[in-house]
């Protein structure tokens, strides 16, 4: 049986994404599915740079705008969100094209990594989960580099749910989550799928942040965490850990300016396109489009990317 066609359009943030996939999507007749991990969230338009209705120019878009800030969102529901979203584009006879810079995210789908829990018994991670409120995350990723070093390297340690549950994973069966993320890495697809990674010059990158991060600011991002947080959701929220979204909660609680909030904001999104590229050089079978090598013409970069595609 032929395995069901999917194409993946990641890359750092700000890259242009967004603008590339709606055109691939008109041509090759697909449908999108975000794979960003904040775009999931009601309310959370700006800081999130969502996509409005009238910008998708008609290309149906999936897993954006439907969870409530309230509720959790992890790898496992997404998982299982886009196999849904999947079968039903593939249903209609289009192509899934899954967008997004949510590095995790993406190999969960394309190497459908086994995510089933060790048991069912979380007091260990309840207890972890305390002593990062008392003691500082800092103190358990120190624990996690004695007993998995690699992973400790991988997971940054402001990231207390990974860093969390990297120890509960070797607590309860003595194995490093490394070594077991290796093993579901060797898994085969169950899809033919292509891969595009967009980057361009990291100058160029930060100065496309920097704008977006102002324009965020100009379209109102404090007026839309006063309104987040007058919802009464917790700070702790996996909504509210998103980028520029904590930042300027501390701002609005007082810890510091607006100008030290925008510096933090343009910052840490700096160091999280960083980041990603550093996982997409890790992944395996992806297809690099350097835009500096189509002297950033979309429509070039676009040729190429569906010659690949009806290889």
């Amino acid at each position: 049986m032929d395995k069901q066609k999917l194409v993946v359009i990641t890359g750092p943030t700000a890259v242009g994404k967004t603008k590339l996939s709606i055109e691939l999507a008109k041509r090759i007749g697909g449908e999108i599915i975000s794979a960003d991990s904040m775009q999931v969230y009601k309310y959370m338009n700006i800081g999130t740079d969502k996509i409005s209705r009238d910008k998708m120019e008609g290309v149906p878009h999936h897993l954006i705008d439907f969870l409530d800030p309230h509720e959790d969102f992890n790898v496992f529901i997404f998982q299982k969100l886009v196999k849904e979203a999947i079968e039903g584009i593939a249903s209609r006879g289009k192509v899934p094209i899954i967008v997004g810079g949510t590095g995790f995210y993406i190999q969960a789908v394309l190497y459908d990594i086994d995510f089933t829990e060790t048991d069912e018994d979380e007091t260990y991670r309840h207890e972890l989960e305390k002593r990062a409120v008392s003691e500082g995350v800092h103190v358990l990723h120190e624990e996690l580099r004695a007993v998995d070093p690699e992973s400790a390297d991988a997971i940054h340690e402001n990231n207390s749910k990974r860093v969390i549950r990297a120890l509960e994973y070797y607590k309860k069966t003595g194995k490093k989550i490394s070594e077991h993320n290796t093993e579901q890495h060797q898994r085969t697809s169950p899809y033919d799928f292509k891969y595009f990674v967009l980057t361009d010059d990291r100058e160029v990158l930060y100065s496309r942040i920097e704008k977006r991060v102002d324009q965020m600011i100009d379209e109102g991002l404090e007026a839309e965490v006063n309104e987040l947080l007058a919802m009464d959701i917790p700070k702790e929220a996996t909504s509210m850990q998103g980028l520029g979204y904590r930042e300027m909660i501390g701002y609005l609680e007082g810890e510091y300016d607006l100008d030290r909030a925008v510096y933090l904001i343009k910052r840490n999104t700096r160091h999280f396109a960083k980041r990603q590229l550093t996982w997409f050089k890790r992944e395996r079978d992806v297809i690099w489009i350097d835009k500096r090598d189509f002297n950033r013409n979309d429509e070039e970069i676009l040729k190429e990317m569906i010659r690949i595609y009806e290889q």
